[in-house]
């Protein structure tokens, strides 16, 4: 029966996220059941994309993008997969009526991954949209179960939030970013150095982000508000702990914050929704 394949790729793409992201895989267990399989089919299709660009060496990256694209289209207007994350990814974007022109987004990004781009202002802000801002909103629309008018209400602030997520994440993955894929995102820094002041700019462009994006988490349905702080709560440690890092501390180490805290900002934050203050 197709339902067990639909089941079985559900459980497929779960396990992406329990893999790939503990902290992520935290937060969707914080979203309410009827939702976080179809976040977890995102997360799924995008961890694998992302996986193509950055480790699969050795391999034609540009094919076997290009076929993942192209599967991904063919899945969508088949409403099948016989890979499952894809299974489970067109499921979502059906059943929510996900806007194509995100995916097709997120795949120009990952297309930039795949060259030696020097980033502008205008090429960094592209990557971003792409790379970050269209997945929250992928998400956006299972959290408000595809309600257009909430979608809108909402959208600037899910679009902060995952440019914040990702500027994080540019500034935790420094080291590997430069030494090992040879990327430089941020378009006002010199590829072999950081300065202190580079570092501070970088940090008070995600805080103002950070500081939007937390209106908007508040806004958000009940279904999907703790699981969004969850995460939200688990960025803000890591940007508190790079903030105490030196320049040239990132550039030798990737930021971590341990498993058994991970656990601690989940019960602080199960509490802080349950009184309402956020």
């Amino acid at each position: 029966m197709k339902i067990l394949f639909d089941d079985y790729s559900k459980w497929a793409s779960q396990n992406v996220t329990k893999t790939y992201s503990t902290s992520f895989y935290i937060g969707v267990k914080a979203l309410d059941k009827k939702i976080r399989s179809d976040v977890h089919a995102i997360y799924g299709f995008v961890r694998f994309a992302d996986e193509i660009v950055d480790s699969f060496h050795g391999f034609d990256k540009n094919q076997l993008l290009e076929e993942f694209k192209a599967e991904t289209f063919k899945s969508i207007e088949r409403k099948i997969s016989l890979n499952p994350i894809l299974n489970s990814f067109q499921a979502t974007v059906t059943k929510y009526n996900i806007d194509h022109a995100l995916i097709e987004q997120f795949f120009h990004s990952m297309e930039m991954d795949l060259e030696e781009v020097e980033y502008t202002k205008k090429k960094y802000d592209e990557y971003i949209l792409g790379s970050a801002e269209v997945v929250g909103l992928m998400c956006l629309k299972i959290f408000v179960l595809g309600d257009k008018k909430e979608f809108q209400k909402l959208k600037p602030f899910a679009m902060k939030l995952g440019s914040s997520f990702q500027k994080i994440n540019f500034l935790r993955d420094l080291k590997d970013d430069f030494y090992d894929l040879g990327r430089n995102y941020f378009p006002y820094l010199d590829s072999d150095e950081l300065t202190a002041e580079d570092k501070m700019k970088i940090e008070e462009e995600i805080q103002s982000e950070f500081d939007e994006a937390l209106l908007g988490i508040k806004m958000l349905p009940k279904s999907a508000r703790f699981g969004v702080y969850v995460s939200y709560k688990y960025y803000s440690k890591l940007l508190k702990k790079i903030k105490r890092k030196t320049a040239k501390n990132l550039l030798n180490e990737r930021i971590r914050i341990a498993d058994e805290y991970k656990v601690l900002i989940f019960v602080k934050s199960y509490f802080r929704n349950y009184i309402n203050i956020l």
